[in-house]
């Protein structure tokens, strides 16, 4: 995790398309330092959870497919857990490793009761197949295992998943540098110790070394409070609705520049209140935060990482 903030730290002290006010961000840190808000995961709506390795098993199958739902204006995030959610519950076996090599793109719409292809449609499937396959090879098949090896250490979890799972790796090169943000198998972690509550398989010496999840809500938000300013032409970008493409300097500068915030951020409050507060806490406040305001405008980006 040192790489990812380092690398959005060395993005951020280049970047020439967003920036983090300082002063927006001490006015955001003086209204919750004092009572930073607690969210909790809501794991018994919309979710799959009993509490055993099948909970684990869910969870990474949903972030392997949990990015890109923008291009279909009425598909979100919820739709994904649902679907996937009733599927286990119809059929326990349903993401079994030599399973989830077999589905093609009509059995997953199916399976998530979508009408339609779904965005990046052929990529989730390489994605399901992926993880059925090193889930088998490596783990018996068992996401609970890949967990189970990582000695309750977060970033250990984040290099096995990132090792093992070519879908989950997500750096970048941005002016000669590698960046690494890493979004989904941060929030494949961050999903465990929610769900079980920092408990059993979600319990992390370090969770405190997991960064935000850089998406397409973070920024909008971000900027929403004024922590992050943008130039006059990204913003007419994003304003506009077009298309920001994957890899290019306004792209990594809106996830890697949310990063640098948030853990400045997270200091920050622990500077004035004396308090410590996680980076998962803050990003899942922050995108909760962000769901509620009907006129945000994120930038829309063609990915399989967010």
């Amino acid at each position: 995790m040192e790489e990812v903030k380092a690398s959005a730290a060395w993005v951020a002290s280049h970047s020439s398309h967003v920036f983090v006010d300082s002063s927006g961000l001490e006015k955001v840190v003086e209204k919750i330092k004092d009572t930073i808000p607690k969210i909790k995961w809501d794991f018994k709506g919309i979710h799959y959870f009993d509490g055993g390795p099948l909970s684990i098993q869910y969870l990474l199958v949903l972030d392997a497919l949990n990015f890109c739902f923008w291009p279909d204006e009425e598909l979100n995030y919820d739709h994904l857990a649902l679907g996937l959610k009733r599927a286990l519950e119809h059929d326990k076996s349903a993401f079994d490793a030599d399973r989830l090599q077999k589905y093609t793109g009509t059995e997953l719409r199916k399976m998530l009761k979508w009408p339609r292809p779904l965005p990046l449609e052929d990529e989730r499937v390489r994605l399901l197949h992926e993880v059925g396959r090193e889930l088998e090879k490596n783990f018996e098949g068992k996401a609970s295992n890949l967990v189970a090896s990582c000695g309750k250490s977060a970033v250990k979890l984040v290099a096995l998943v990132t090792h093992h799972f070519p879908g989950f790796r997500d750096h970048t090169i941005y002016r000669g540098h590698q960046v690494f943000l890493y979004k989904r198998a941060q929030i494949f972690v961050a999903d465990l110790w929610g769900a079980f509550k920092g408990q059993g398989f979600g319990e992390f010496s370090d969770i405190g070394s997991i960064t935000v999840s850089a998406d397409y809500i973070l920024p909008a938000v971000l900027r929403h409070l004024g922590v992050l300013k943008y130039s006059p032409s990204l913003a007419s970008t994003i304003e506009s609705t077009s298309e920001i493409g994957s890899g290019t300097e306004e792209e990594i500068e809106l996830r890697a520049c949310s990063i640098h915030a948030v853990e400045k951020m997270r200091d920050l409050i622990r500077l004035k209140s004396g308090k410590q507060v996680l980076s998962v806490e803050l990003d899942l406040w922050l995108w909760s935060y962000g769901i509620q305001l009907p006129s945000l405008v994120h930038h829309r980006t063609l990915s399989i990482y967010y």
